[in-house]
C-alpha cells in the first residue's frame, strides 16, 4: 500500500516507517512538499493525506482532485485541534474526506483510519446486500434539494434570500419546512409563515438537516405513514442529541448521520434484528444507500456501524460513537457501556440521558 502525505513535516518519516515495521505492514509513505499538486501523471497511490492548507492549493480542492483522478484512494483530512479556518473550508474538507484526523498526525491513528475505511468497504461489498437492493424496483432517490443547498451554502456570500428562493422551488418541501419550523422541535415563539423567516430562525445547518429529513423519509412509500412518522420523530431527536454529543467541526456530520440512521428500514427485505443475522441489516443497507447518494464517508461509516462502534479500528469517540449513543438513547436502548469505557466516555452517559428530548407526536406527513 502506498500512502501520500502532502504538506506535512517530512522530518517525521523515520518515526512513521518504524511504526509500520513494528506492525508488520508492507506500506510505503511518500511525503510531498507544500504546494505539490495532484495530476494524472502521478504514480498510483492508495491513501492521500493533507490538511486544510497544504500549500497554495487548498486541502478541499486537493481532495476533490484525488476523488476525481484516483477514486479508490482513501482520503484523509487533517485538522488542527482548535481550527481557526473558515467554517466553509472545514465543511468542504469534511465532504471530500473519508476520515478526519488531528494534527500533528499520529502514525498509529493513520494506520487505524486506513484499515477502518478498508473494513467498511468490505462490509458493504456484500453480495447478499447487493441482491436485496437490486430487487427493489424503486430505491429512495438522492436528496436533490439537500445536495443543491449544500453546494449553495459553500458560497460564503450566499444570502438567506437566495437560500429561501432555492427552497421555494419545491413548494411541497417548502410547506413541510414551514410546518416543522413551527413544530415543537424548533418553535421559538411566533409563527413563521415565510421561507426567509424559516431560514433565519433555523440557521443554515439545521435547515439542511430538516430538508434532508423531509426528502429521506418522503420517497417511495415503502413503510406505513405511522412507521414513517415514528422514524422521523426518532431521527430528529437523535440528530439534535448527536450534535451535542460531538461538539466541534464534526458535530454536523454526527447530526446528519443520526438523521439517516434508520433510513435502511424503508427498504424491503432487510433485517431489523441484530447485525450479523441472516439477511442484510437495515444499518448496512442504509449505509449502502448513503454511498449511492454520494454522502460523505464518515456518515456512511457511522450509519453502518451505529449498533457496533467498537468494531471500528479507529480509536476515540467520533461520529460513529455519537450516532451509536444518540440513536440508542432515543430508541430506549442501552448504549454499549464496554465501548464507552474503552473510549473514556462512560462517565458522560448520565448527563447524556438528561439531554434526550421527549417524543413529539407530529401530524401525519404522508
Amino acid at each position: 500500500m502506498r500512502i501520500v502525505i502532502a504538506g506535512e513535516d517530512a522530518g517525521r518519516a523515520a518515526e512513521f516507517d518504524a511504526l509500520l515495521a513494528d506492525y508488520g505492514l508492507d506500506w510505503t509513505i511518500d511525503w510531498l512538499p507544500a504546494g505539490t499538486t495532484v495530476d494524472p501523471a502521478m504514480s498510483a497511490f492508495d491513501v492521500f493525506v493533507c490538511g486544510l492548507r497544504p500549500g497554495p492549493i487548498g486541502g478541499p480542492e486537493l481532495l476533490a482532485r484525488v476523488a476525481a483522478l484516483y477514486p479508490q484512494a482513501v482520503r484523509i483530512l487533517l485538522l488542527d485541534q482548535n481550527p481557526d479556518e473558515a467554517s466553509v473550508d472545514i465543511a468542504q474538507g469534511l465532504d471530500g474526506a473519508h476520515r478526519v484526523l488531528a494534527r500533528p498526525l499520529d502514525a498509529a491513528e493513520l494506520v487505524a483510519a486506513v484499515e477502518s475505511v478498508v473494513d467498511l468497504r468490505e462490509l458493504l461489498d456484500n453480495e447478499a446486500l447487493k441482491r436485496v437492493l437490486g430487487r427493489i424496483n424503486s430505491l429512495p432517490p438522492p436528496p436533490r434539494l439537500y445536495l443543491q443547498l449544500t453546494r449553495l451554502l459553500r458560497d460564503p456570500d450566499a444570502s438567506n434570500a437566495a437560500i429561501a428562493q432555492t427552497l421555494s422551488q419545491d413548494p411541497a418541501i417548502a410547506a413541510k419546512v414551514l410546518r416543522l419550523c413551527n413544530s415543537a422541535y424548533f418553535s421559538g415563539g411566533r409563527e413563521i409563515t415565510d421561507m426567509r423567516g424559516a431560514v433565519t430562525r433555523l440557521g443554515h445547518q439545521t435547515l439542511l438537516r430538516m430538508v434532508l429529513t423531509i426528502e429521506a423519509f418522503g420517497g417511495p412509500k415503502l413503510a406505513s405513514s405511522q412507521e414513517r412518522e415514528a422514524m422521523q420523530d426518532r431521527a430528529l431527536r437523535a440528530s439534535n442529541l448527536a450534535r451535542r454529543l460531538l461538539p466541534g467541526p464534526s458535530a454536523e456530520l454526527a447530526a446528519t448521520a443520526s438523521l439517516l440512521a434508520e433510513v435502511g428500514r424503508l427498504l424491503p427485505g432487510v433485517s431489523s434484528g441484530e447485525p450479523g443475522e441472516e439477511g442484510p441489516h437495515y444499518a448496512e443497507a442504509g449505509a449502502y444507500l448513503m454511498g449511492l447518494w454520494g454522502l460523505p464517508m464518515p456518515i456512511v461509516e457511522a450509519v453502518a456501524y451505529q449498533h457496533r462502534p467498537g468494531h471500528l479500528r479507529a480509536a476515540g469517540f467520533w461520529v460513529a460513537g455519537a450516532v451509536h449513543v444518540a440513536t440508542a438513547l432515543v430508541a430506549g436502548r442501552e448504549p454499549d457501556e464496554a465501548y464507552l469505557r474503552s473510549v473514556g466516555m462512560l462517565e458522560r452517559l448520565p448527563q447524556w440521558r438528561e439531554w434526550v428530548q421527549p417524543t413529539v407526536v407530529a401530524e401525519d406527513e404522508a
